[in-house]
């Protein structure tokens, strides 16, 4: 009789062994909503390049909105749980981590970290409840990894109220979400500062739709124009004064970015060893061969290492001595190692895995978003670099 094949593992060192009760329960809570909502439908949202909106009311029962901050109807948690939360989600489907981050991370992060105490009490129970549902604009056309001090999008105080003019692009959520925060230097200062935009309700405020994207589809990212779009000082988030209240926020996505990048490796890695498993050639499962066991090794060895980087993270946030370079040097490491991941198991999957029947092409392709997103590879090294060396590269 033959022996039972062990079924797929991501977590070679038994990592969950080390977490306790409530976080186990939280995993298995994350796993089983995406395993039993999201894997059936996204394949067909991700062809179709559309949101599952369906979903919703899912997202609001699974009580996760404002994960790993603390009152205001946010779920609270750990760093940890955060982490773990978006590791488990882009293990099914990095869009979906995409669009949960940017929400609850970037979204309600902005607020809860410079906005006032009546702009939090106001704002953040909904967006928690999933009621209001939030974007983050700081990139520009022609603004990316410059945004510290080179942003066109301008605000100018008149009074109570600021008026603000740009453009800002690639911003996930942002054709059908409810909050805006646009991040715009403010003219007289030349200081970087945050506003709460409602979207639909403010005139000279327009979203485009980015088309034609080969990358994490489901997502859905605008090119937002503001045209002396007028916002009340009331929804200028009063505790940010410069660009380091969104370095600061920066750097927590960044750290998210590392456990999707890490849960996006772990599926694209069980989705091939279960395929190598099954998968017969001369008259032989392909897992039998050397060479395909060299790439599954290598591949878990990738995740492996990841995992152990992103829990040494968590743990550093938990204390307050997380850094804005180990952070850099996560979302690097982790995205360049995904990328090593994801372009393997496509491999594995031979023909087959250039489609999405196979789930296999939709982690290969969206790798590619995570490489660049929150700051790209080389500029988390070049903010590794710095704190290495004490000397500064950037122009």
């Amino acid at each position: 009789m033959a022996t039972a094949l062990p079924a797929p593992n991501s977590d070679f060192y038994q990592l969950a062994e080390t977490l306790n009760t409530e976080e186990l329960a939280f995993l298995r809570q994350i796993r089983a909503f995406m395993e039993a909502k999201v894997a059936p439908i996204i394949n067909t949202y991700w062809i179709e390049d559309s949101f599952p909106f369906e979903l919703l009311p899912a997202f609001k029962e699974l009580n996760v909105g404002g994960l790993g901050l603390q009152g205001y109807g946010c779920r609270g948690g750990s760093a940890l749980l955060a982490g773990l939360a978006g590791m488990e989600m882009s293990r099914v489907d990095s869009s979906i981590a995409t669009f949960f981050g940017v929400h609850s991370s970037l979204a309600m992060g902005s607020i809860y970290f410079a906005g006032s105490e009546e702009q939090k009490k106001k704002w953040l129970p909904p967006m928690a409840r999933f009621e209001k549902i939030g974007c983050f604009g700081l990139t520009e056309p022609l603004v990316g990894s410059g945004a510290a001090g080179g942003l066109l999008t301008t605000a100018k105080r008149e009074g109570d109220i600021w008026v603000i003019n740009g453009q800002k692009k690639w911003i996930g959520n942002s054709p059908w979400c409810d909050i805006s925060i646009i991040w715009a230097r403010d003219v007289a200062d030349n200081q970087v500062k945050g506003f709460i935009v409602e979207n639909k309700t403010t005139p000279g405020f327009s979203v485009e739709k980015i088309r034609n994207k080969i990358a994490l589809k489901v997502v859905q990212n605008g090119l937002i124009t503001l045209k002396d779009v007028r916002v009340p000082e009331e929804n200028h988030l009063q505790a940010g004064t410069s660009f380091r209240d969104v370095a600061r926020v920066l750097k927590m996505t960044r750290y998210l970015v590392g456990w999707e990048a890490t849960g996006c490796q772990m599926g694209a890695y069980e989705n091939a060893l279960k395929y190598a498993q099954e998968r017969l050639q001369f008259g032989k499962p392909i897992a039998s061969f050397q060479l395909i066991q060299d790439m599954l090794a290598k591949m878990i060895s990738n995740i492996t290492a990841c995992q152990c980087m992103v829990v040494r993270m968590a743990q550093l946030q938990i204390e307050g001595k997380l850094t804005d370079a180990q952070a850099a040097l996560a979302k690097a490491f982790t995205t360049a190692r995904m990328r090593e991941t994801v372009a393997w198991a496509r491999e594995i999957f031979g023909g087959n895995g250039i489609t999405t029947d196979y789930n296999v092409a939709r982690f290969f392709a969206d790798a590619e978003a995570l490489l660049t997103y929150e700051g790209t590879y080389q500029m988390q090294n070049l903010i590794l670099g710095k704190a290495i060396t004490g000397l500064s590269a950037f122009v």
